[in-house]
């Protein structure tokens, strides 16, 4: 029970956009003592922090904007990792039930990482130029993996404020080029204690993928950049032009899509049981593929087909994402330059080193390239350009009582 007569503690934080992402940042050293080991202080913390959970769905009382894209934290330190600056957890933070997803990586806000550890002392100082480019070696504690940011500087400081424009931000800014090294490879446990598996879990390119209520779907299973499940549009009633109310209005579709969800955690080995799947919300990810078609974004402009490759619409966190998630984007370019998969299929079905794709607010391209070792599918690195900045910065304040 809450204690009415609680003074409230302040918390060191930093709001900043990554991508198409928005998040509280924490040095793990500002964190109160209780909250600076993995556990229920530390998950009761962030909940607070983020306003869940709400009954409401609003978050209100709390930093976090109401969707998956905005309902997250990073907790950051110095790298204990030879050759790295910087240690990178994060915590997707559910919005209407009291847990944690600690299971993966978000792409989006990687891009802010990078940007935020040179700016608070994380990075060597004598690492980063007065005037260029901060190489920022990430350790992505969640999936242990190796993210390298190139961050903008200049003047000593970091250089937020730019020209690139990227759809799903209404404002352009700096760029700040990612590289996810070996985003598919077998890496160290993850934060839920699971191994990081091969990049086709089940060692298929196409999968039959069944699920009681929809059929048997043919399905990609990939494990690159987060484990995501890819269908064709067509095979679930969607021409892959669909917009976030066209699917998030829609009980049936988003019961359709836990399902398939469930199961394809089942076949991917995530999950031993489908019953397992709503203590995993952040993975896998569920995206349906389709050739390119002309349609019109969420902000009202044309997207033509022939200035892209494919179509992809991908769910987080139950919803329809509102553009596409960083580390999806990873496993699009990844199944797109593996020649069989569903998502090649989708962009013709030729050999390819990038793609661009259309998505609900416009377009976006990654690069990857593949290479078959031993008669196995590996890719050495996805790359693809976001942007970030510092929205505000200070105190997050929360009861004393919370943890």
């Amino acid at each position: 029970m809450s204690n009415k007569n609680s003074q409230q503690i302040k918390v060191p934080a930093t709001y900043m956009r990554g991508g198409t992402s928005k998040g509280v940042f924490f040095r793990l050293q500002d964190l109160p003592e209780a909250c600076q080991k993995p556990g229920e202080a530390r998950d009761k913390l962030l909940l607070r922090v983020i306003g869940s959970p709400d009954p409401y769905g609003k978050q209100i009382d709390g930093m976090g904007g109401a969707t998956s894209s905005t309902s997250k934290t990073v907790i950051l330190s110095k790298s204990s990792k030879a050759d790295h600056d910087v240690d990178y957890l994060f915590g997707q933070v559910s919005i209407d039930k009291a847990f944690v997803d600690w299971s993966g990586n978000c792409g989006n806000l990687s891009s802010a990482v990078g940007s935020f550890a040179v700016a608070s002392g994380l990075v060597d100082p004598a690492r980063v130029p007065q005037n260029g480019t901060c190489v920022v070696r990430i350790w992505q504690a969640n999936i242990g993996k190796t993210i390298i940011a190139h961050v903008p500087i200049s003047s000593g400081l970091v250089q937020e404020t730019g020209d690139f424009e990227l759809d799903g931000v209404t404002f352009p800014a700096a760029e700040v080029q990612l590289e996810f090294l070996d985003p598919a490879d077998e890496g160290e446990d993850g934060a839920d204690g699971n191994k990081t598996s091969s990049m086709f879990p089940t060692g298929n390119l196409i999968d039959d993928l069944e699920v009681p209520g929809v059929g048997t779907l043919k399905a990609t299973l990939i494990n690159a950049g987060i484990p995501t499940i890819f269908v064709n549009a067509d095979s679930i009633g969607y021409t892959g032009c669909e917009l976030q109310d066209d699917i998030n209005s829609d009980p049936k579709a988003l019961a359709m899509f836990e399902t398939i969800r469930a199961h394809g955690a089942v076949k991917m080995g995530l999950i031993r049981h489908v019953d397992e799947a709503a203590k995993r919300q952040h993975t896998p990810k569920v995206a349906f593929v389709a050739p390119p078609k002309t349609y019109t974004s969420s902000s009202g402009k044309v997207v033509e087909a022939q200035g892209i490759d494919l179509l992809v619409r991908a769910m987080s966190m139950g919803k329809l994402h509102h553009a596409m998630m960083g580390t999806a984007a990873v496993a699009i370019g990844t199944a797109a330059a593996v020649p069989g998969t569903l998502v090649n299929l989708a962009a013709g079905g030729t050999e390819r080193e990038a793609v661009r794709f259309g998505h609900p607010s416009g377009t976006l391209r990654v690069g990857a390239q593949a290479v078959l070792e031993n008669g196995q599918w590996a890719v050495k690195k996805a790359i693809m350009s976001r942007s970030a900045r510092v929205i505000m910065e200070g105190f997050v304040r929360v009861p004393a009582d919370t943890f």
